[in-house]
């Protein structure tokens, strides 16, 4: 590689989510979120609602944002603001049914073609679409970024998954 090429610069060197931004500057990335999700909604796009958690603990902000979807009428996004990173994630499906193995396969080759976010398994193993970014990166083209990734995931998974793993039910609810 050649000397003093990006590589160089940043190998061994401080990363973005090495200094935790201060308390100043998490609440202005708060604010430019609650600014983006005012504008996002009155433009009218993909946002059904949001929410504000008044009730996250000290040093951290909580956003539960609606989406409007296809596949879906609405899911929710939950954004979590800390010092080093914004969290995100929604749900997706319960575990699956049927043909596990078939339907965690497909969800890892999908993982391969996401950017940005991966599905994984939460509580009682229910399927999430997951991610983080690094807090001091946050802006309005990167939340725009996050929102049509999630929202792409979600409309080209949910139902080829459904298929699989709940292929019974699915079965006789279209008869």
């Amino acid at each position: 590689m050649a000397s003093g090429s990006h590589a160089d610069e940043t190998r061994g060197g401080a990363s973005p989510t090495d200094r935790p931004l201060s308390d100043g500057e998490v609440e202005a990335v708060g604010s430019l979120i609650d600014e983006w999700l005012d504008r996002t909604l009155a433009e009218g796009s993909l946002l059904a609602a949001f929410e504000r958690d008044a009730g996250a603990p000290t040093g951290e902000h909580r956003w539960y944002v609606r989406v409007l979807g296809e596949s879906r009428d609405t899911f929710t996004i939950w954004f979590t603001l800390r010092q080093r990173m914004l969290h995100y994630e929604t749900y997706l499906m319960p575990a699956p049914e049927e043909n596990h193995e078939r339907f965690f396969e497909h969800l890892l080759q999908r993982n391969r073609r996401l950017v940005g976010t991966s599905f994984c398994l939460g509580d009682e193993d229910a399927v999430y679409l997951v991610g983080a970014v690094p807090a001091e990166t946050i802006d309005g083209a990167e939340l725009d970024r996050l929102l049509g990734t999630l929202w792409e995931a979600v409309e080209r998974c949910f139902h080829p998954a459904l298929r699989i793993g709940f292929a019974s039910r699915a079965g006789r609810e279209s008869s």
